[in-house]
């Protein structure tokens, strides 16, 4: 009885964990290596305008990527039409190489915080495209870019 309860407990806990998500997806690096000019588009259906949130980049990476860091050009599409382009640095090692992002076997996962309590002002699809910035063309090692978007209050 008491190992039933226990599993229960478990269940109720990881579902309730992640209840500040509002918007998390993957894209999979296609091919062997991110291409400077392969963009990856994500949709995001925001209806709340009252809320704050936060915006996180994550990347996957193998142990074998070559550098400590990459590069990203990020801009922001909103339902208005308008749109905001930056330039993000990401570190993904320490300065011993040590992996700063969370591993499993040799592939490790950072999210890394973009924007922070924020407030989308218009209600409908934002889309938000993501191009690696390296001075390479094609970006080996890296796995998966994704983004993830919860409401504010609860810190990554």
């Amino acid at each position: 009885m008491k190992k039933a309860c226990l599993i229960v407990l478990v269940v109720i806990l990881s579902l309730s964990c992640d209840r500040q998500r509002v918007f998390e997806e993957f894209r999979p690096i296609q091919g062997q290596a991110w291409n400077s000019n392969d963009v990856l588009h994500f949709n995001v259906n925001i209806n709340d305008t009252t809320t704050a949130h936060n915006v996180y980049i994550s990347v996957r990476n193998t142990g074998e990527y070559e550098y400590s860091n990459i590069y990203l050009f990020i801009t922001a599409h909103s339902p208005n039409g308008s749109q905001v382009r930056d330039t993000v640095e990401i570190t993904l090692a320490d300065e011993h190489g040590k992996w700063l992002g969370r591993g499993a076997a040799s592939v490790f996962t950072l999210y890394h915080p973009y924007r922070h309590n924020i407030r989308f002002p218009f209600r409908g699809i934002y889309q938000f495209d993501l191009e690696q910035a390296m001075w390479i063309k094609n970006m080996k090692h890296i796995s998966n870019i994704g983004l993830r978007i919860e409401k504010a209050g609860k810190s990554r």
